[in-house]
């Protein structure tokens, strides 16, 4: 029985984490007319780190999963498409 590797939660880098913490002040400003704190701003993004990451991270490896799955349809066709007529 093959044994599954448990992958190490999604991480964002300070950078990363910094610029998201803009979009959350500038989406309480613009959408709710209020600042949010430095604090707010990091508790939301380790609710996003914990809560969302791991939704998007297994959505995207849907999508990745499907698109190979096209591309090696597109390759078996393209393959069948060399053979040449044996007449």
């Amino acid at each position: 029985m093959k044994k599954t590797r448990k992958l190490p939660q999604i991480k964002l880098s300070d950078r990363q984490k910094e610029k998201m913490q803009e979009e959350i002040k500038a989406f309480y400003l613009d959408v709710r007319g209020e600042e949010i704190g430095m604090i707010e701003q990091m508790h939301l993004m380790e609710l996003f780190e914990e809560k969302l990451a791991p939704i998007i991270y297994n959505r995207a490896l849907d999508d990745a999963k499907l698109w190979f799955g096209q591309m090696m349809e597109n390759m078996d066709s393209d393959y069948y498409a060399l053979y040449k007529n044996e007449e």
